[in-house]
């Protein structure tokens, strides 16, 4: 059986193809349809490594009496929420004005006309324990919209009136420098408040990594504040960062982070992994490794990149989106132990000494398994002393079972790991980083560009939908990173070019940047998102984007653009600052530019040897042989700092 997603190219819209619910795919096609049979619209959105959707899927989607239902009364539309964000966020806001909460899988119930009259998010088939199930839902919808049919569309208008009454802003006088230490500060305590000081994190479970709050609080405690507290800022992002490295949120197996960690220890994870969080994190412990000094940190994002480059690289070098929580209908499975296994593995001797140190007994920690993990000793041990042991049980895991990939290449979520590498080759000097993150970009730049005009996604040789505000904000960022560790020119040319293509396409005149653009579907609201949440926003990073090639290029209308973007996210941010910290981190950046140092080589030297030993937060420029301005001193490979608008002298050690 097969229904009209059968010639999609999304994982999730293909994992539905097969499903009795006549599906349509978000078109014209669907709409139609339901204006001309007169039903109203089911819309289901979700991704292809959600559990949840997977259960509503299983107990729903595949159940025949359920199909027959959603195909007698309503027509039924699915959407790949990664392909299509401006969709997801338009009806999140409505799933939360309706739940107070959202999520995925999100359900949605609508005219014709794409207005929504009710929202929720998972249901289970029957009703229990007071929550509705899916079948009587459906049946109930489907009585009103027969007998009640007026009161539900006056219902939709009202919504969305207030929907759009809730987009109207108008442009913020705000004083962007006198706002920025208050801004950080409150920032900085609101953190404060809710950091867990025993086990890391923030706030109660579940926990999740929010790495760039992390490299806020990294820089925060670099630029200022009382001594007290940059030794605080610094000290919670830290221990936070160690406590994820040693706990079961980080495979201690394969490397890499899953999406969260559903207890306050970061022992059990959600065990899907995402790109974007590995990505970020790769950021946040190459800032906390250069930050500190402390190898723990590099030996993390190292090893966090070689799982994306293990597992989630494509032959042609683009990122591949996520790998699923479920292992044959187990979550987790793929991940786990039992005690007898490992010693089965690895013998009695070498598999006591592992369980010992990995915290795994016969009695389990998860579900009568074992979740490998290292908060149980207080020793900053990445577990190296077992190498050879974790590679023999990485080996044996891949043979046990198989996990599903998500193979769609999403051009946001790739230029963000291009940062994250980029980044990582600064700290490390490892040439490997940098050329994976140029072969990256070098996919997106055949296959999801044409000119300046981006798309979102690419799969089997087909890609999807005109780009929206974070393709191209993050684009920019991920041809900024390569500038600033390659000194490539032609890298900060297409900044530039990318980055005034965003601002024709979605710029709002009253301020900041819409979510979709000129060439991008109209829906019924406009969303405008400010807020970061599990990845920063479009506005957030275009913020940061516009204030560093004001900074590079020192022309006008980029430092005029940044100040009205800052401006505007000022006022956004105002009524709780620590939801914003990449706009917070562009606005330190504003206010406290880096110090700018060129290195003139010495014919011993190479880019790769001197770029470890230099600071993140500078603007580098590294020359292999002396130019006009610029001469070895004693030889040996010399420095020209200039901060706070004085140069000084040149030297021959590194600036402290």
């Amino acid at each position: 059986m097969s229904n009209r997603l059968t010639n999609q190219s999304s994982p999730y819209l293909l994992q539905h193809s097969q499903n009795p619910v006549d599906w349509y795919p978000w078109c014209r096609e669907a709409f139609e349809a339901a204006g001309a049979q007169d039903k109203p619209i089911f819309l289901s959105i979700g991704y292809s490594t959600c559990h949840w959707c997977h259960v509503m899927a299983h107990e729903s989607f595949e159940n025949l009496e359920i199909a027959d239902i959603l195909n007698k009364y309503f027509i039924s539309i699915k959407v790949d929420r990664e392909e299509r964000p401006d969709i997801d966020s338009v009806y999140m806001s409505v799933c939360q004005a309706f739940t107070g909460s959202g999520g995925w899988p999100m359900s949605i119930f609508m005219t014709a006309a794409q207005k929504p009259f009710f929202a929720g998010t998972y249901f289970p088939p029957a009703s229990a324990h007071g929550m509705i199930g899916f079948h009587d839902l459906l049946l109930t919808i489907a009585m009103q919209w027969e007998q009640q049919k007026s009161a539900l569309l006056a219902s939709a208008d009202n919504l969305l009136s207030a929907m759009q009454h809730s987009h109207e802003r108008q442009m913020p006088d705000c004083s962007i420098a006198s706002s920025a230490q208050q801004l950080a500060a409150q920032a900085a305590r609101s953190f404060s408040q809710s950091f867990d000081a025993e086990h890391g994190g923030f706030g109660d479970a579940p926990k999740f990594p929010l790495a760039h709050n992390l490299i806020f609080l990294l820089l925060y405690a670099k630029l200022f504040g009382k001594e007290t507290e940059k030794e605080t800022a610094m000290q919670q992002a830290l221990l936070t960062l160690k406590q994820m490295r040693r706990g079961g949120i980080f495979d201690q197996i394969g490397y890499g982070f899953a999406r969260y960690s559903t207890d306050a220890y970061y022992l059990v994870p959600h065990f899907e992994k995402m790109l974007y969080d590995n990505a970020l994190l790769i950021l946040a412990y190459t800032a906390a490794y250069k930050a500190s000094g402390d190898t723990f940190y590099l030996e993390t994002a190292e090893q966090t990149a070689s799982y994306i480059l293990r597992e989630m690289t494509s032959k042609n070098g683009a990122f591949f989106s996520a790998q699923d929580a479920d292992s044959e209908g187990e979550e987790g499975g793929y991940y786990v132990f039992g005690y007898e296994e490992i010693i089965r593995i690895l013998g009695t001797d070498k598999g006591v000494a592992f369980c010992r140190h990995y915290g795994i007994t016969k009695q389990g920690n998860f579900e009568g398994k074992n979740i490998p993990h290292l908060l149980h000793t207080k020793i900053p041990d990445t577990g190296s002393a077992f190498e050879a042991e974790r590679k023999r049980l990485y080996e044996y895991r891949k043979s046990r079972m198989s996990l599903h990939l998500d193979d769609k290449i999403l051009t946001s979520w790739n230029a963000l790991m291009i940062c994250a590498l980029a980044n990582l080759y600064r700290a490390s000097g490892k040439a490997q980083y940098l050329e994976a993150a140029s072969r990256a970009q070098s996919f997106l730049e055949t296959h999801l560009s044409d000119g300046n005009i981006l798309y979102v996604s690419w799969r089997k040789s087909s890609r999807s939908a005109c780009g929206f505000l974070d393709d191209y904000a993050y684009s920019t960022l991920a041809y900024l990173s390569l500038y600033e560790a390659s000194g490539n020119a032609s890298c900060l040319q297409r900044a530039q070019s990318l980055c005034q293509e965003a601002m024709a396409q979605f710029a709002d005149k009253q301020g900041g940047y819409f979510l979709y653009g000129s060439k991008n579907d109209t829906l019924i609201t406009r969303p405008k998102e400010s807020y970061d949440g599990a990845l920063p926003s479009g506005n957030s990073i275009m913020a940061y984007c516009l204030v560093r090639l004001s900074q590079f290029t020192q022309d006008p209308r980029y430092t005029q653009a940044a100040e009205k973007q800052l401006a505007f996210l000022a006022q956004e941010a105002a009524h709780y600052p620590a939801g914003y910290s990449v706009f917070l981190t562009a606005l330190l950046f504003y206010t406290n530019p880096p110090e700018k140092i060129t290195a003139v080589l010495a014919p011993e030297d190479t880019a790769s040897h001197i770029l470890p030993l230099l600071p993140l937060y500078a603007d580098l420029s590294i020359l292999e042989h002396e130019a006009d301005g610029y001469k070895l001193l004693n030889g040996k490979t010399t420095y020209y700092v200039c901060k706070n608008h004085t140069c000084l002298a040149p030297c021959n050690d590194l600036p402290s």
